[in-house]
């Protein structure tokens, strides 16, 4: 498979490392950019350990407590202009109300609720707002969250939404707990939220590029194939220290993990506090933007 100049800097963005690396990784795994990022991985120059989507549509996430529910709900327009257009926030908003008034399990469902403070679905409403607002508008998705304490937190103006699902006991508020968490997880984007979530073939492969590393390396190459294999399997704590929302160092305190900053912070406040779930929006992710190139266009046309 041939790869473009596009693939090599989309390498070089998920990576950060040099082009011509990146242009031999792709060379080496004919073009496939999975297979790229592994190779750069077993190399030791790279530490890309997710892979994460582009994020090009425009819009807004959105996460709040209404009436002891918490929602998230993503809507995308197609511009930034009109995003941050007040009637199109408005709109995001009475969606999530929307969503905590009803148990709508998916969009189509919702679209049959009643549009708070209207006699008209939402459905029936979003038609309307595209005429005023002027683009194309869709509700993507939302959660909910009806037991515990939710706490809520939007990132950048809507770039990001967060849902914090936390058990709570001995009547404290533990909204400052919630929202310090829900920060480090717009922050970093964790895979998992706990390393009892890691699954055997992710430790697998995980192992497999640390073995990987192991033989590229000439201070390692000559040891037994079963004492890198060892030492692979003691580096996993580095891997949850990564990638497991608990296990990472909480942002604020270096010193000390998500985990145990949670359980200081609700012992400080007299109670007990333990992270159940939660939900990461980020808008547009997954969603392939068009890109207009007028130049192009014009030249297009003009037969160029």
């Amino acid at each position: 498979m041939a790869f473009t100049a596009a693939d090599v800097k989309k390498l070089r963005e998920m990576t950060n490392v040099g082009m011509m690396d990146c242009k031999k990784a792709l060379a080496e795994s004919d073009g496939n950019i999975d297979k790229a990022i592994e190779y750069l991985r077993e190399k030791g120059l790279a530490k890309a350990a997710k892979k994460a989507d582009r994020i090009a549509a425009e819009g807004m996430a959105y996460a709040d407590v209404i009436d002891g529910k918490g929602v998230i709900v993503e809507v995308n327009a197609e511009t930034d202009f009109a995003s941050k257009a007040p009637m199109f926030v408005e709109f995001v908003k009475d969606i999530a109300a929307a969503v905590a008034a009803s148990d709508a399990a998916d969009v189509e469902a919702l679209k049959n609720v009643k549009y708070p403070g209207s006699e008209m679905t939402v459905g029936e409403m979003i038609p309307e707002k595209v005429m005023v607002i002027g683009e194309n508008i869709q509700v993507r998705r939302f959660a909910r969250f009806t037991e515990n304490t939710s706490v809520a937190y939007v990132h950048a103006g809507g770039r990001i939404g967060v849902l914090v699902n936390l058990a709570v006991e001995g009547g404290i508020d533990a909204t400052e707990i919630g929202k310090d968490v829900a920060m480090q997880i717009a922050a970093l984007n964790p895979r998992f939220w706990d390393k009892s979530l890691v699954t055997a073939d992710v430790l697998d492969e995980e192992k497999k590029i640390l073995v990987a590393q192991m033989d590229n390396d000439p201070k390692m190459a000559s040891k037994p194939q079963q004492v890198k294999e060892k030492i692979a399997a003691g580096k996993i704590n580095k891997f949850y220290e990564e990638n497991c929302l608990l296990q990472q160092a909480f942002v604020k305190d270096g010193g000390m993990s998500v985990e145990e900053y949670i359980a200081s912070a609700a012992k400080a406040l007299g109670g007990s506090v333990k992270f159940v779930d939660a939900i990461r929006f980020e808008k547009g992710e997954g969603i392939e933007k068009r890109v207009d190139d007028f130049a192009a266009e014009v030249a297009a046309q003009a037969g160029l």
